[in-house]
Order: structure tokens, then C-alpha cells, then sequence
């Protein structure tokens, strides 16, 4: 057998690895976004999914435009059939964002600070604080304790969950910035990026993954009948039953109409006026005055 024969048939003898893998929903955590469903992956085994990464960005996950500058972090922890379980691992600010905050006659305060929550989360937080004016190293240096003290109290008193929210809403950016604007006055705090370091105590609370299938399977059933009721219009099912009293009415509207075009001198019309009587009518408009007359006498 010649050497590329031998090759081609080789190649067909091989498994195909695409032919085995199979499609898994990516889900975010049970807490606090119940499990929703943030994107789709492919894999040859489960096993090769845990530990995968995934990025969204803030918008696309809670609907907040004003958040389309945040990349919010996950990792797969566990596949459970063919849904793939993800943890918050952390978020990261846009480097453009950044930039977009400096500019010559402003100060720029950054810091990274590590904590752990009331749950044994340990994390890394680093808030970046950008004043109106210019500042010097000394209130620089008292900005950056205020903001840490701040944090470290805040996260010693959550948990990891709550975290999570004041980073995402902006509660602690908001706190920070009212103890830092007692020293001096402050354009922008954000926190610039905030990383998962060594997991703690889970807490499972919110909806089971079971429950949020099935509200899953009613939504689309839903969707499914409204769809179905939609093409039913669309083909000219009457939707409402006519009574008999909309029947007699209709049909004494019509008799109405009728003596009303039987009174009609034609005579005193132009030829014009016959004709649009004749388009409404539906009737053709070619002829003399009298084919016209008599055509509308019918």
C-alpha cells in the first residue's frame, strides 16, 4: 500500500474527539444569582471542566449598563448532569476605564489590601481613589489607611456573599468614598480588582438547582402556548364569539345603509361623484353617465 493510502486510512481508523464531547450549561453561583444561566461550553469528560474559567461582563449578568466597564470572574467548581456549577473568583475594572479616571490635575490613590471574611473567605481587594485636585504623599498616605480600615472592617463583619454584593452594587465604593471625603474632597472610588485566594465556609442558601430547572421548564412552557397563541391570531382564528345581539345590530346597520344609498339622487351627480361611489362599491367605473347610474341602482 503506498504510504499516503496507508496515511488516509489511518486517519479514518481514528477516533473522532468531537463525536464524543457533548455540550454543558455554565451556571453562576447559587448565591446570590440562583444558578442562572451565563453561557454553554464543550467538553470530552466532566472532569476537564472543573477548574475552567469564565468571564462576563457585569451588564450581561444583572442588566446594569452603568456596570459595562466590570468583568466579573467564575470557575467551574462541579458539573452536576449537564450543568456546569461556577463560584465567584473575583473581578477586574477595565484598563481603559482606568485610564479614562487620571488626568494631570488629579490624584491617584491605589492599594491592595488582603482580608478575611466573616466565613474564612480570604480574598484580595485593590481600591483606587482618584481625587479632584492634586495631593501630597502625607494625605495620600492618611487616604490609603482610611480606605483600608474601611474594608478590613467591612469584609471582618460580612460574609463572602455580602461581599460579593457591595463590590457589585457599589455600597462599599460608596462608603469608602464618604470616610475618605472628610480629609479631602474625591472624584471616583472604585475597587480596581478583588481575587479569591483560598475558599471558606460554603453557606447554601437561595433556590436548589432542582427548583430553578423547573422554573425553567414552566417559563418555556409558557413561551410555548403564548407563541401558539400568537399564530392562531396571526391565521384568522377568531379569538372572541359574536353574540346574537351584535349579529341583529350589524345586520340593521347594513339595512340602514342600504336605504340610505336607495334616497341618493344620482341624477344631480357628476360623473366623478359616480365613479368614487362605484370604487367604495367595488364596481367597475367605465361607461356613460346612465351605465353608471344604473350600475349603482343595482
Amino acid at each position: 500500500m503506498a504510504k499516503g493510502a496507508s496515511a488516509r486510512a489511518a486517519a479514518r481508523r481514528q477516533k473522532d474527539k468531537w463525536k464524543s464531547k457533548r455540550w454543558y450549561s455554565i451556571r453562576a453561583p447559587r448565591n446570590p444569582w440562583s444558578f442562572k444561566m451565563i453561557g454553554e461550553t464543550i467538553a470530552e469528560e466532566e472532569e476537564l471542566l472543573v477548574g475552567r474559567q469564565f468571564e462576563i461582563m457585569q451588564n450581561e449578568l444583572d442588566g446594569d449598563f452603568t456596570k459595562m466597564h466590570v468583568k466579573i470572574k467564575f470557575r467551574i467548581k462541579e458539573v452536576v448532569g449537564n450543568d456546569a456549577i461556577t463560584e465567584f473568583v473575583g473581578h477586574d475594572v477595565m484598563k481603559d476605564f482606568v485610564r479614562r479616571q487620571i488626568r494631570r490635575d488629579r490624584g491617584k490613590i491605589d492599594d491592595t489590601i488582603d482580608v478575611v471574611t466573616e466565613d474564612g473567605f480570604f480574598i484580595r481587594i485593590k481600591p483606587f481613589i482618584v481625587t479632584r485636585s492634586s495631593v501630597k504623599g502625607s494625605q495620600k498616605q492618611e487616604s490609603r489607611s482610611i480606605a483600608r480600615n474601611e474594608v478590613v472592617k467591612f469584609c471582618a463583619k460580612s460574609t463572602w456573599i455580602n461581599v460579593q454584593k457591595a463590590l457589585m452594587d457599589g455600597s462599599l465604593e460608596e462608603s469608602v468614598s464618604k470616610a475618605i471625603s472628610k480629609i479631602q474632597p474625591v472624584r471616583a472610588v472604585f475597587f480596581r480588582r478583588s481575587q479569591l485566594i483560598q475558599a471558606g465556609v460554603v453557606l447554601d442558601d437561595g433556590p436548589t438547582l432542582e427548583e430553578i430547572k423547573a422554573e425553567e421548564k414552566v417559563a418555556k412552557e409558557q413561551e410555548g402556548e403564548s407563541s401558539e397563541d400568537e399564530g392562531d391570531d396571526r391565521d384568522g382564528t377568531p379569538t372572541e364569539e359574536v353574540t346574537e345581539e351584535e349579529t341583529v345590530a350589524d345586520s340593521a346597520e347594513e339595512a340602514q345603509e342600504e336605504e340610505t344609498s336607495a334616497d341618493v339622487d344620482y341624477e344631480s351627480l357628476t360623473v366623478a361623484q359616480l365613479k368614487e361611489l362605484l370604487k367604495e362599491a367595488g364596481k367597475p367605473v367605465s361607461g356613460k353617465k346612465a351605465d353608471l347610474i344604473s350600475r349603482l341602482s343595482e
